[in-house]
């Protein structure tokens, strides 16, 4: 039986739904309309919207993947400047990057900012978890009293935390309306000087160049740690081939292999989130592929006035094979990263490619072994 929640007037009471469960099917935990005692009820803490130089230290350290999981703010109620009951609720993650890039576009402005426990996790991905979402908007409400601190019923989410929200249940829950802002942060004042309505401009999710360079230090840190033992692995193969082993071909041979494995890997992690929207195929694997196969192809032309570099044809093709895999892959871990994709259609995209990619890297792996016998 559906329970009818209508906590406005603190009439009934409800705990986090599980998944896919409305928050009409919850149960027993609170009741909205009640404040929490003294001892529960949470402190409100003071921001300013200036950044300082450590702000911006953690965002570069977080951009290289130093400390990103623990790079977070408490959850809570926020003042910025000297809000009044009166002064707009803007909602974000307590992932302390979405918290500054929000409060940071609210210079001269007086406001409270609502930040959720999402567990350190940005708002978009935050919201396809579910810990942005309708459930931890009403909770955090409930914890900091904020009925009781501003006399307006209105609340402005990001766009981008729309997926985890639904907003006639926080309506129903709490008497508050969600009003959505602009994609962006640095497009807030001119939404609020707009009366909180946004221009079809202000809607466009965009996935520009800049958004998908400032992802390639995290790839760079995430694919340094297996590029080192791949680039052991090849110095250590490398010594294969007649006689055996040989320490000093181990040495030579091996350096250019990993020269370009190097090659491969700036193609895969640096172009790909750079080419990304010019290069051809809707799925990110068959970007990649493409761009392997480019990659490939300009090293064979570099490398044909050295033909004593390469064993023979079949060292080629081991390349080929290894290289497009390599690259594929990359391309497509940017699945998650950009606002081009669904969660079903990576699903879809991963189901189709990993199988691929795998048959192709150690195929290739091993006509790359093979070759060392055979010239």
């Amino acid at each position: 039986m559906r329970n009818q929640i209508t906590p406005r007037d603190g009439s009934e009471e409800f705990n986090q739904p599980a998944s896919g469960q409305s928050l009409n099917n919850a149960s027993v935990l609170f009741k909205f309309g009640e404040s929490p005692s003294p001892e529960k009820k949470s402190i409100i803490r003071v921001t300013s919207s200036k950044l300082k130089f450590t702000d911006r230290l953690g965002s570069w350290k977080a951009r290289w993947n130093i400390g990103r999981m623990r790079y977070t703010v408490e959850p809570g109620l926020y003042s910025l400047g000297d809000p009044t009951e009166k002064s707009h609720v803007f909602v974000s993650a307590n992932y302390k990057m979405s918290f500054d890039r929000l409060r940071s576009q609210l210079k001269g402005r007086d406001g409270w900012i609502l930040v959720l426990d999402t567990k350190g996790i940005n708002v978009w991905c935050a919201a396809g978890k579910g810990t942005f979402g309708t459930f931890e908007i009403v909770n955090r409400m409930r914890i900091v009293g904020l009925h009781d601190i501003v006399s307006h019923r209105k609340l402005i989410l990001p766009q981008l935390g729309a997926p985890g929200v639904s907003a006639h249940e926080v309506k129903r829950a709490t008497g508050f309306t969600v009003i959505y802002g602009p994609v962006r942060a640095e497009d807030l004042p001119e939404f609020i000087d707009n009366r909180l309505k946004a221009t079809s401009e202000m809607r466009q999710v965009k996935f520009e160049f800049v958004d998908r360079i400032v992802l390639i230090p995290t790839e760079i840190v995430l694919v340094g740690k297996w590029a080192l033992l791949a680039i052991l692995a090849f110095f250590l193969l490398s010594g294969l081939g007649e006689g055996i082993y040989s320490i000093d071909r181990a040495l030579s041979d091996g350096l250019f292999n990993n020269l370009i494995l190097l090659y491969v890997l700036f193609f895969g992690v640096i172009l790909t989130p750079a080419l990304l929207p010019y290069l051809f195929g809707r799925a990110f694997w068959v970007k990649g592929v493409w761009l392997g196969i480019f990659c490939v192809i300009e090293a064979g032309f570099f490398f044909k006035t050295h033909p004593d570099l390469f064993p023979g044809w079949l060292s080629s093709i081991a390349w080929i094979l290894m290289g497009v895999a390599t690259t594929s892959f990359l391309a497509m871990n940017f699945t998650g990263s950009s606002t081009y994709t669904s969660m079903s259609g990576v699903v879809k995209e991963m189901k189709i490619a990993l199988p691929v990619q795998l048959s192709a890297a150690i195929a290739g792996l091993c006509l790359w072994v093979v070759s060392r016998f055979i010239h």
